[in-house]
């Protein structure tokens, strides 16, 4: 399932791997998106958010300071799962996914980066598949994807007792949703990304409620963490801060999910706001994403972790 993200809500913002409307790796339905073609997507946008997961894993080094094995759990292409290889030079690490064509592009990436020696993957819907980990976790991560299981405190469970005595879990979960423009960025309305945060959250909380078995939860990561029967030793927020004036890349990234918003959004969204996302993803229009000066990427994503004990 997996990370990439943004608030998470929604399209793409994030994760690695996380990617809703627009790249939500772990929608409750994925049969109905296309993971080889989203792959490549995916990868840029946990390639773009590398910093963020940097800063991430030094905070985790602290006080996980030489695991044996890592296990990302819903990885997605393995772009952070590879981050963890290079973090953690002695570590092996375990990919863990339902898409066989994404832990395909994560298997290749570790290859290609020198860490195929020591990088496995693991194929099957959480969190059932984890049962098949040879060994316990001494480290185990999950960027936004434990939202997508019904229950997410059973969940934290079965994650819990697949760590070693000792062993960290870290889950990214919550932050803030990703800006991209100012607030009165010259056309339209001014306010757009708020009112997008606004039906990205009603999408979500219906996510929520479709999922099998779904329950609901308070959303307090530290006390679910403690129910599981871990030890919270800390919650970080991470930023991600890429200014105007953007590169083309972040810009592709902004084009990309501001079309995903309108593609999965254009019903919610009224006839003002979906004429100006028409201009934005549009490249020809001077003030679209793609040619404008005041694009940037500005994100915060935070994370939860907990020891169990030894």
């Amino acid at each position: 399932m997996a990370h990439e993200h943004k608030h998470d809500h929604g399209p793409d913002h994030d994760h690695g791997h996380d990617q809703k409307p627009g790249g939500d790796r772990h929608h409750h339905d994925h049969t109905d998106l296309d993971w080889a073609v989203m792959g490549p997507m995916l990868e840029t946008q946990a390639e773009l958010f590398a910093p963020l997961y940097e800063r991430a894993m030094a905070w985790l080094a602290k006080e996980r300071t030489d695991p044996g094995l890592i296990v990302d759990v819903g990885s997605g292409p393995g772009v952070v799962a590879c981050l963890f290889a290079e973090t953690f030079p002695g570590a092996r690490v375990v990919a863990v996914d339902f898409s066989e064509p994404l832990l395909e592009r994560a298997n290749a990436r570790a290859d290609r980066l020198g860490f195929g020696d020591r990088f496995g993957t693991l194929t099957g819907e959480l969190p059932e598949v984890l049962g098949q980990l040879e060994y316990p976790a001494d480290l185990m991560w999950a960027g936004r994807s434990l939202h997508h299981l019904g229950d997410q405190r059973a969940g934290l469970g079965a994650f819990a007792e697949r760590l070693a005595p000792g062993g960290t879990l870290a889950i990214m979960e919550g932050g803030l949703p990703s800006r991209f423009l100012p607030r009165d960025f010259g056309i339209g309305r001014p306010g757009l990304e708020a009112r997008i945060d606004a039906i990205e959250a009603e999408w979500f909380a219906q996510m929520r409620a479709d999922l099998p078995g779904a329950v609901t939860e308070t959303e307090d990561w530290p006390a679910l963490l403690e129910s599981a029967g871990l030890k919270h030793t800390g919650s970080r927020s991470f930023l991600l801060d890429l200014p105007a004036p953007a590169p083309d890349r972040v810009r592709a990234y902004a084009a990309t999910w501001l079309t995903r918003v309108r593609d999965t959004y254009g019903e919610a969204l009224d006839a003002d706001d979906r004429a100006t996302l028409d201009r934005l993803v549009d490249p020809e229009d001077p003030a679209s994403v793609h040619r404008r000066a005041d694009v940037f990427v500005l994100a915060t994503h935070t994370v939860h972790r907990a020891v169990r004990a030894e």
